[in-house]
Parts: structure tokens; C-alpha cells; sequence
């Protein structure tokens, strides 16, 4: 009974890559894009997203890979076929921008915040002098008028 368990553990743990490798169209349409409505292929249903469909489907008879799969959507369609284009080449800049505004935003706050907070605070304004006597005379004069 052990070594029949031992043997068909085995043969699962064989057939489990082989299984992972085999491509299928709901594995794939996750990852394209409909190249008519921008769209991932699982939700389209234009006219060309049945067509990439199709397409897959016959890659698929020829006993095609996921990856090769991939590439011949990408060799048919272009690059945008693909839902995450990669980091490759221009892709990285695509990436890396805006990680590079969002930093250089960061540090701009950081930067005002620490100007703000090192100013000195606004000395009080000096009093005038009190009025002489004469002054207040005058004042209370041009006043009561």
C-alpha cells in the first residue's frame, strides 16, 4: 500500500509542470489586451477580440507554449496586445517616471516644510513713542472739531 502511494505521488508531482506549461485560452486573455477597444480579452466582445480569440485558439492546437503564444500576439497585433508590456527598452521609462515625480514632489514638500518651519517668527512692531504733552493737547483739539 506504500509503495502504491509513493508511486502515485510521484506521477502527480510529474504531471503537475506538465499540466502548468499547457496553455489555455482563459490564462491568456487575463493577459492580452482587445487591440480595437483597449480592453483585457476575458471582457471584450468586439469583432477583433474574437479574431485574437481564434488566433490563440490555433496556437493552442499547434501545441504552442504561453510565452510563444505571447510573442506570436505580439509579432500579429504589436506590443500593446500585451496587458503588462514589460520593463524592458522604453517600457522602463513608462515605469520609472512616475516614481521619479512622485519622489521629486516628495521632496519639494520636504523641502517647503523645512523653510517654513525655520523662519523666525515676526518680531513685535516697536511702540511709538508716548506723546508729548503739546502732541496731545493738539490731538484732543483737532478732535473735539
Amino acid at each position: 500500500m506504500k509503495s502504491f502511494l509513493l508511486v502515485l505521488l510521484a506521477a502527480l508531482a510529474l504531471a503537475a509542470p506538465a499540466q502548468a506549461q499547457q496553455a489555455s485560452l482563459p490564462d491568456i486573455e487575463d493577459e492580452v489586451m482587445c487591440v480595437e477597444c483597449g480592453t483585457v480579452l476575458s471582457v471584450s466582445n468586439s469583432p477583433v477580440a474574437m479574431q485574437e480569440r481564434q488566433f490563440i485558439r490555433d496556437q493552442i492546437e499547434l501545441g504552442k507554449s504561453k510565452a510563444e503564444i505571447k510573442a506570436a500576439l505580439v509579432d500579429e497585433y504589436g506590443e500593446e496586445v500585451l496587458a503588462d508590456p514589460g520593463t524592458g527598452g522604453f517600457n522602463a521609462t513608462l515605469w520609472l517616471v512616475p516614481i521619479l515625480v512622485a519622489l521629486l514632489a516628495l521632496g519639494g514638500i520636504v523641502f517647503a516644510v523645512r523653510k517654513w518651519r525655520g523662519r523666525t517668527p515676526a518680531t513685535e512692531p516697536e511702540l511709538p513713542p508716548p506723546l508729548s504733552d503739546e502732541d496731545a493737547r493738539r490731538l484732543d483739539a483737532e478732535l473735539s472739531r
